[in-house]
C-alpha cells in the first residue's frame, strides 16, 4: 500500500526525465571527450520528441487500473526510453571530426540546469508526502 504513494504518476515522470538528463550528461561528456578525436562523430540522446508525444496521447481522460490485465488507455511511462543518435549529417573540420565544443559545453549546461530543476521538483514531491505524513500524525 504504501508503495503506491512513492510510485505516483509525477514521480515517475520526474524519474523518466532525470534518466535522460544523466544519459545525456554522459553523452555530451563523450562528446567534449573526443572532440579532438580523428573522424569522431558527436551523439545526441533523443527523448524530449517522445515525451511531446506520451503527453498529447494524456489528453484522454486518465484511467486507473485494478488490476494488472485490465488495457490501459495509454502506454505507461516505463516504455518511454531515451535513444542515442549519432549525428552524421556534417563535419566542423577537416579531420572529419563534427563536434563543436562551444555548443557542447553550452548544451552541458542546459543539461545541468535541467537535472538541477527536475532534482528540486523530486524533492518538493517528497517532501508534499512527508507533509502530509506528519500531519496525520497530530
Amino acid at each position: 500500500m504504501i508503495d503506491r504513494f512513492f510510485q505516483s504518476p509525477a514521480a515517475a515522470w520526474l524519474e523518466k526525465g532525470l534518466d535522460a538528463t544523466s544519459l545525456r550528461h554522459r553523452v555530451l561528456a563523450n562528446n567534449l571527450a573526443n572532440a579532438e578525436t580523428p573522424n569522431f562523430k558527436r551523439s545526441e540522446v533523443s527523448f524530449e520528441a517522445e515525451l511531446k508525444d506520451r503527453l498529447r496521447e494524456k489528453k484522454c481522460l486518465p484511467l486507473v487500473r485494478t488490476h494488472p490485465q485490465h488495457r490501459p488507455n495509454i502506454q505507461p511511462v516505463s516504455q518511454i526510453v531515451p535513444s542515442i543518435k549519432t549525428d552524421i549529417s556534417q563535419t566542423m573540420r577537416n579531420d572529419g571530426n563534427n563536434v563543436d565544443i562551444d555548443a557542447e559545453m553550452a548544451k552541458l549546461t542546459i543539461n545541468t540546469i535541467q537535472y538541477n530543476t527536475l532534482i528540486q521538483q523530486l524533492g518538493s514531491h517528497f517532501a508534499r508526502l512527508r507533509s502530509v505524513i506528519n500531519e496525520g500524525r497530530r
